[in-house]
């Protein structure tokens, strides 16, 4: 999970910061997503988005907002993010970086070229907002491998698996057909980014049984990505991140008694406090696949057990703690989510 240890392992590893850099003069001043192979195949070092579009674009027009522009600036926000996360590793590595210690020879190419899909991503999320709506720029960021291509690949898979899960649930947001179609072709594109590196990296099986996890709030997860963002370094301009954002507590675990699989028992740690009262019905709701179960969840502990029906080594499972078994509405989601990836298996008790 992306979850307020996050920044607790990145603080031991080192920090790395960037904004996008300059791109090169000879590259394409103005490349499309699904023409330009700058958005497919290129792998030099320099971004591949030009420089007019590495900022805040104020709106040019008055009126109404459009009806998904909420949306998309959201996942906007969210695309700067990722796409520094790979801008960064192409700028920080080499080809030997990763052949030398055994990775296939093509692991960079293949960084550089995710680097694109995502810089793609930012141009279409950015022509998705109307000319009524401003279009976020991005901030600083600082995701913690400190040049280190092994922890880079680790948070990879995590930084992935975020991805996929918050497209999911935006697409139950969407106020038009051609968003939702837009959210999922998305989402099948990061999930392509996945699959290469649970084969090529991790060397297991890259299914996740018959559907990937559906969890209703995307905003909850959206907000767990604010981890990377450095304080204070966003353009003034910028809407809050994500809107609305419900603040709440994440959710961590203590690693060293469970294995955090399906049938474990599990003990869970908060950044801040739910807002528990003695003697309130609490639950701990699991969501794996399309299916989800409700645990009592005991507050004097802060323990309870991952259902044992659930896959065992696939996809990912979200908790979240909440008022109501079921958590059938937003505001009674008390803390998390809380994401388990379940393959590989090795990055389980890992919280970036």
């Amino acid at each position: 999970m992306l979850s307020h240890k996050v920044l607790s392992l990145a603080s031991l590893i080192g920090l790395s910061l960037a904004l996008p850099k300059a791109r090169s003069p000879k590259l394409d001043p103005n490349p499309v997503p699904g023409e330009s192979p700058l958005f497919a195949t290129y792998t030099g070092k320099p971004t591949p988005i030009p420089a007019n579009w590495t900022r805040v674009i104020p709106a040019t027009a008055s009126g109404p907002a459009g009806p998904d522009d909420l949306l998309f600036q959201n996942l906007l926000s969210a695309e700067w993010i990722i796409y520094s996360f790979y801008q960064q590793g192409v700028e920080a590595f080499t080809p030997s970086s990763f052949s030398d210690l055994g990775y296939p020879n093509s692991t960079y190419d293949r960084i550089a070229e995710i680097r694109d899909n995502e810089a793609g991503h930012i141009r279409i999320f950015q022509d998705e907002i109307s000319s009524t709506s401003l279009k976020p720029g991005p901030c600083n960021y600082s995701f913690g491998f400190d040049n280190d291509p092994e922890t880079f690949l680790a948070l990879q898979v995590y930084i992935e698996v975020n991805s996929m899960a918050f497209l999911t649930g935006l697409v139950r947001e969407s106020n038009t057909i051609d968003t939702s179609s837009a959210l999922v072709a998305v989402a099948e594109v990061e999930t392509r980014h996945n699959v290469w590196s649970l084969i090529d990296i991790w060397d297991v099986s890259p299914f996740a049984g018959p559907a990937d996890t559906v969890y209703p709030y995307a905003n909850q997860i959206l907000a767990l990505t604010n981890s990377f963002v450095v304080s204070g370094s966003c353009p003034s301009e910028n809407p809050e991140y994500p809107y609305p954002n419900q603040n709440l507590p994440e959710i961590g675990f203590v690693t060293n008694t469970t294995t955090g699989h399906p049938g474990s028992k599990i003990q869970l740690e908060f950044s801040n406090d739910p807002g528990f009262t003695e003697g309130g019905d609490y639950y701990a709701v699991f969501f794996h696949g399309v299916l989800s179960i409700s645990v009592p969840f005991d507050i004097k502990t802060n323990e309870t057990v991952v259902p044992g029906e659930f896959d065992k080594g696939a996809g990912i499972i979200a908790l979240a703690v909440a008022d109501e078994a079921g958590a059938p509405t937003e505001d009674s989601v008390l803390a998390g989510p809380l994401l388990l990836l379940q393959q590989p298996e090795k990055l389980t008790l890992l919280e970036p």
